[in-house]
């Protein structure tokens, strides 16, 4: 992890940060409601099939990150080169074991929190889950720089198309549209590291199996989504003028988004599995909000309203890895209230906010008083032009 001081360039779109920011900002408050029995419609998962506003949060932000990738291998004019795939290779290994430590600091904090001693809490490795939205950028980024240095651009269509088709069709005839543990996804997963390593989900008869939605054969089209990204990189270096980008970038993001949301009637939409449709309409509607925000921030130069959002944008993987962090910890920590102890985080919401806002008010309030001591944190490192790179 590197920690630069820099100011930011004049030539770069604000709107990339801000984009960046808001979907951090949208992956914060969604983990974080102040109780998960009282969460607001919108702000929860879709249990399968569909897509809900918090089912865009992640997958805006991967769809970011391929815009990046383009911006940054284009400093090594996309050669592979020993520095360009050192890079690659130490920023894949460096975030995929920065998910692993998150993991393990919950089991440890939970372990304590249990009475278990430091040793004990410590070396839960045995039921350490191994992916998760870290080691799936990690996985997804690291593939696609790969392929952006190692086929050519004007290939790069038919890598997507070919990810996307093969995938459906392991899918369709893996079971991949059941939630079951006959999925083919959950197999793989299985057979590679064991249940005891997989997110446990609910099924609609109310099991609970292991099956894991960041699980390692859906990184397949997670791959294509970072590339979809790619390419809208290329696109906005290859228009110097941002009405054209707005132009280009609003007209490919609306194919994008009409071709996935047709062809849902075949194979439907749905975050857990990262299904190809998901994939073609969560591309779409990020490039149509990247195509807005351009038009908003840096044509019209309406910017005052996004300064809250510059700050997470600047330094996205930083604030979510210290979110993680920050909200083990509260949930962790116990203090005494009403002769018992309780996690901080549990006496903010069932002592302080949900006798005065509500259930459902009152986790959202929490969620985002969350963000805000988030925030906080990253403002400071704005104001002093410092910027993590993970």
């Amino acid at each position: 992890m590197n920690t630069i001081s820099i100011k930011q360039s004049n030539s770069r779109l604000l709107s990339l940060d801000i984009l960046r920011g808001i979907t951090i900002a949208g992956m914060i408050m969604v983990n974080n409601p102040g109780s998960w029995s009282s969460i607001y419609a919108p702000l929860r998962h879709a249990s399968w099939h569909g897509l809900t506003p918090t089912d865009l949060v992640f997958p805006f932000f991967m769809f970011i990150m391929g815009v990046s990738t383009f911006m940054s291998l284009r400093k090594f004019n996309f050669e592979p080169s020993k520095a360009c795939l050192w890079k690659i290779i130490r920023r894949t290994i460096v975030i995929f074991f920065i998910g692993l430590a998150l993991g393990w600091f919950g089991q440890l904090c939970r372990g304590l929190a249990s009475g278990e001693n430091f040793a004990a809490a410590a070396t839960h490795f045995d039921t350490l889950r191994i992916l998760g939205v870290m080691q799936r950028l990690a996985l997804s980024y690291g593939l696609a720089a790969l392929a952006a240095v190692f086929i050519p651009h004007k290939h790069m269509v038919w890598v997507i198309v070919t990810l996307l088709a093969g995938y459906f069709l392991l899918l369709l005839f893996g079971n991949g549209f059941d939630l079951s543990e006959k999925n083919i996804i959950a197999r793989v997963d299985n057979a590679l590291w064991g249940p005891n390593h997989m997110y446990k989900d609910w099924t609609p008869d109310g099991q609970r199996i292991a099956f894991d939605p960041e699980g390692l054969l859906s990184t397949l089209p997670s791959v294509a989504h970072v590339l979809i990204g790619f390419l809208f990189g290329k696109l906005i270096i290859e228009y110097k003028d941002n009405n054209k980008r707005v132009e280009k970038i609003l007209i490919w993001g609306t194919v994008l988004a009409f071709s996935g949301l047709l062809l849902q009637y075949g194979c439907p939409i749905n975050k857990k599995i990262w299904s190809p449709t998901f994939v073609l309409t969560t591309t779409g509607f990020a490039a149509q909000l990247l195509g807005l925000l351009i038009w908003i921030i840096d044509i019209n130069k309406k910017e005052k309203w996004s300064r809250f959002f510059h700050a997470f944008g600047v330094n996205p993987l930083f604030i979510y890895v210290l979110a993680g962090v920050l909200a083990t910890l509260l949930g962790t920590i116990g203090i005494p209230y009403a002769g018992e102890t309780i996690a901080v985080k549990t006496y903010f919401y069932e002592a302080l906010l949900r006798p005065w806002a509500g259930d459902y008010f009152g986790s959202l309030l929490y969620a985002l008083l969350f963000i805000s001591v988030c925030w906080a944190f990253g403002y400071g490192l704005y104001k002093k032009d410092i910027y993590i790179k993970i």
